[in-house]
């Protein structure tokens, strides 16, 4: 075998393994996201923060024109260059097997392994003890005490929502900065969060940030209401540290955004985990938190639980090639297949379970 294709097998069964131990040995994890990951980011961030575009996207919009152009190129070239089909057919395959082994060493070296390094909370507040019922609806009370109190201070628009006015870019990275003094994991480099290009896409899919594996940005949709790129951002960055748990990443957020100095970013934070909490005592049908709901201020009733502009999708229509409600199915199986191959149980709704951490961060004697 040629050393164009024996040096990608080389690596893939080398990514394979680190897998496997990253799976039943968490102290190598544990080492490789605090020894090894903050350089791997820290080079590759400063590199792809060069370019003022997703690099990450583009990469993507690459793969696809290689499979749509590809693939008919490749069968058309067999064809017609019947003396040459073994070259052609080498070429071909080369090709497939260094793409292949890009994606798997980079989803294995900055994605795959974070998933089993001790979880942030167990770090940081112990294994933790079950919560009442009473310590969520101090949780949800509180919350809701801290949005209306921001609520009447920041700035709004003519139909009394809040608008984002600050430079989010800088704040968000002052924030993290900040978090960093208290979580270490957390010190380092941040590059500028980018803007996806084609957001309309991650419109359909729910999505409010994208974390690539392959180029290590924070991106975030565009088209999103902005008062939610505070939380977005700062959970993105999380990824770029090594915390890739859904839930611990958007505690980070959390953590980040009320403790940072911008009253627009601390009531983006609680406006965000105000919305986890209401959801999880209505799930659980803790009724006797029903009563807090009451106490919402219409300023903050106007401001959670938004995700697009309220004529978003009647400005969009003509964007829309396959049905917004597919798209987002397929994005919610795809998103909950990745997390449960990776060792949660919980698939998407890991999202969610950054109640518990809150209520771990508010109630534990290791705050």
């Amino acid at each position: 075998m040629k050393k164009r294709y024996i040096i990608p097998i080389v690596i893939s069964v080398l990514m394979l393994a680190v897998n496997i131990v990253s799976r039943f040995s968490r102290q190598f994890s544990d080492f490789y996201v605090q020894k090894i990951f903050p350089h791997i980011s820290g080079i590759v961030s400063h590199i792809s923060g060069l370019f003022p575009f997703s690099v990450g996207e583009v990469m993507i919009i690459a793969g696809i024109l290689l499979v749509v152009i590809g693939l008919p190129l490749f069968l058309i070239m067999l064809l017609v260059r019947k003396d040459k089909r073994r070259r052609t057919a080498g070429i071909f395959a080369c090709t497939f097997l260094w793409v292949f082994t890009f994606i798997w060493t980079t989803e294995t070296l900055n994605c795959f392994v974070m998933y089993h390094c001790t979880p942030f909370s167990e770090r940081y507040f112990g294994k933790g003890s079950e919560r009442s019922d009473e310590q969520l609806t101090q949780l949800y009370a509180m919350l809701v005490d801290e949005a209306d109190k921001l609520a009447e201070q920041v700035p709004r628009d003519e139909n009394d929502r809040f608008i984002l006015t600050c430079d989010y870019n800088k704040e968000a990275k002052e924030a993290m900065k900040r978090t960093g003094m208290k979580y270490p994991q957390l010190k380092g480099y941040y590059p500028t969060a980018k803007k996806i290009r084609f957001s309309y896409f991650m419109s359909q899919s729910n999505l409010l940030g994208i974390y690539f594996p392959f180029s290590l940005e924070s991106n975030y949709n565009k088209d999103m209401v902005s008062t939610n790129y505070p939380s977005t951002i700062c959970h993105e960055y999380a990824h770029l540290k090594g915390i890739i748990q859904e839930d611990e990443a958007n505690f980070i957020s959390f953590i980040a955004n009320v403790e940072s100095e911008n009253i627009e970013f601390r009531y983006s934070g609680y406006l965000n985990a105000l919305e986890y909490v209401h959801n999880e005592i209505y799930e659980q049908n803790i009724t006797s938190a029903y009563g807090i709901t009451d106490k919402i201020s219409d300023k903050v009733s106007k401001d959670w639980f938004r995700f697009m502009p309220d004529d978003y999708w009647e400005k969009n229509k003509d964007k829309e090639i396959i049905p917004t409600e597919t798209v987002s199915t397929v994005s919610d199986a795809a998103i909950d297949t990745n997390i449960r191959l990776n060792g949660r149980d919980d698939g998407i709704k890991a999202y969610s379970h950054v109640v518990n951490l809150l209520l771990d961060y508010y109630f534990s004697d290791n705050k």
